[in-house]
């Protein structure tokens, strides 16, 4: 039997899209971000956290009301849950986002610096301070630390 042959129609229509998967691995990304718990996503939205997690893995698809909610609970913008998609799977989706100046290519940012434990740890640490005067006096310390292009 060749590649491919033998996988009947019920089997692939239980694989999760690759896209689905790309939206909600941002979802968790996000979440773990802000330092978020399934559980408490999951309250915000009206939904168990295993409903959550199947979010999060791509098993569950995320209609456009869900994604939206997502989108408000989270505080990201809607694209940001198709940000950095393989080209693959949208790439002239990606080309023209970023042609009409949606997802601006940020020049040395690699994709695993998103995951690293330091940018998670910065990220919270940044979130968990309430006042929003002192966090923007943070934020443009950082940024005047970085090197000029």
């Amino acid at each position: 039997m060749a590649s491919g042959e033998g996988v009947d129609r019920s089997e692939r229509e239980h694989r999760p899209s690759p896209i689905d998967v790309h939206v909600g691995g941002r979802v968790r990304l996000r979440r773990t971000l802000l330092g978020m718990s399934q559980e408490k996503l999951g309250d915000a939205l009206g939904l168990t956290f295993q409903q959550v997690q199947k979010y999060e893995r791509g098993v569950n698809r995320i209609g456009a009301s869900r994604l939206f909610d997502l989108a408000r609970v989270l505080d990201v913008p809607i694209g940001f849950f198709f940000d950095d998609m393989p080209d693959a799977l949208g790439g002239s989706m990606n080309t023209v986002r970023r042609a009409i100046g949606f997802a601006e290519q940020q020049d040395g940012f690699e994709d695993d610096t998103l995951h690293r434990r330091e940018t998670l740890e910065l990220v919270r640490a940044y979130y968990r301070i309430t006042d929003t005067s002192v966090r923007k006096r943070v934020f443009e310390l950082i940024k005047s630390l970085t090197p000029t292009d």
